[in-house]
């Protein structure tokens, strides 16, 4: 039965972040139907690239298709094999632009309207670049999947300009380093730095004149406004303390983080953020806490996490201190909790 449509009442991405999935998880021996269902996506909903879907629940559904299908790699593979053109609005501006540079340049200004509450820059330094990316909703936990196909999806701008033989100079993840991580190798053809600050491609800077094959500044003029309507012109918005969660994760690895950096990552000033946190009854170090608190739990299900890297993660300097908080949160030290707890993504 079809349900209804009705738009995400918060952040959402276009449907075109989707195409193509339904035929990837049933060849990947997965029920479509089930993966759907279960992420409260309908697959009718699939065959409109302009419509938005809840951002939650299409990264969730990407976390499903792996679990269901068994391959903990569904995400890696589903990006690799997603080419510009299928990316909707924000893949045709990307093609159509001029320069391979300005192409880039529009990927990472654009993509918070192809998918809102997210973070995505392009960075240049010393003869290289960095294409960032990161959601900025603290409340999307477990999201491996997307960043894995995200950055397989940028890789493959790249790729239609230099060909399937390109391969960056690193690339970063957020999350912790998976299994059967020969196959990223294999993906990227580059090395691979897990439980970083953000998921981004780091790359040589490109030369100015290298032109897209698919270059029409009219075409591309074209796109982008049918992007920002399709956005209604916002890049996305959710609560602050969501805001702050995503700030304070991807601080972590760093250390336990400052409350005046975070509030300059926001763009207000300590204060302000003091007293915003004060009004919803909780402190600076209670936000810490509380990304602490579901990150670990998180971790220490994907049993091939060693408990020290999933202390570094946390930003603790001790796997003692990241021992103690654990017990005091779950009762049971990592290790007894990761001996009767099912098995996690």
């Amino acid at each position: 039965m079809v349900r209804p449509y009705s738009p995400p009442a918060a952040c959402n991405v276009l449907a075109a972040a989707a195409s193509g999935v339904v035929e990837f998880i049933e060849n990947q021996g997965g029920n479509a139907e089930s993966v759907l269902h279960r992420a409260g996506i309908d697959v009718s909903w699939l065959t409109d690239p302009t419509l938005p879907l809840d951002l939650a629940a299409y990264v969730q559904m990407m976390e499903e298709s792996a679990a269901q299908t068994g391959n903990g790699n569904f995400g890696l593979w589903y990006g690799q094999q997603f080419l510009p053109q299928n990316l909707g609005l924000i893949g045709g501006v990307t093609l159509a632009a001029p320069t391979l540079l300005s192409a880039l340049e529009a990927l990472a200004g654009l993509f918070p309207y192809h998918q809102q509450v997210t973070h995505t820059a392009f960075r240049e330094a010393g003869g290289m670049v960095a294409l960032e990316y990161r959601i900025l909703d603290g409340a999307i936990l477990a999201r491996r999947q997307d960043a894995e196909l995200t950055m397989g999806m940028f890789v493959n701008v790249l790729r239609a300009v230099f060909g399937p033989a390109w391969s960056p100079e690193e690339v970063h993840f957020e999350h912790p380093r998976p299994e059967q991580t020969q196959e990223h190798a294999r993906a990227f053809q580059a090395p691979l730095h897990w439980g970083q600050r953000t998921n981004a491609l780091i790359f040589k800077r490109p030369a100015d004149d290298i032109a897209m094959p698919g270059a029409d500044v009219k075409q591309m003029d074209r796109l982008r406004r049918q992007l920002l309507h399709a956005a209604h012109g916002s890049a996305g918005e959710v609560p602050l303390i969501r805001r702050v969660q995503a700030e304070i994760r991807s601080r972590l690895v760093d250390g336990t983080p400052y409350i005046e950096d975070v509030a300059e990552a926001l763009n207000i000033r300590r204060w302000t953020l003091q007293r915003a946190l004060a009004d919803e009854g909780v402190s600076f170090s209670d936000m810490v806490e509380r990304v602490r608190h579901q990150l670990a739990r998180l971790y220490v299900q994907q049993t091939h996490v060693p408990i020290a890297d999933i202390a570094f993660l946390l930003g603790y300097s001790e796997i003692s201190a990241f021992s103690r908080a654990f017990t005091r949160w779950f009762d049971h030290s990592p290790r007894q909790f990761r001996a009767q707890a099912p098995r996690g993504g």
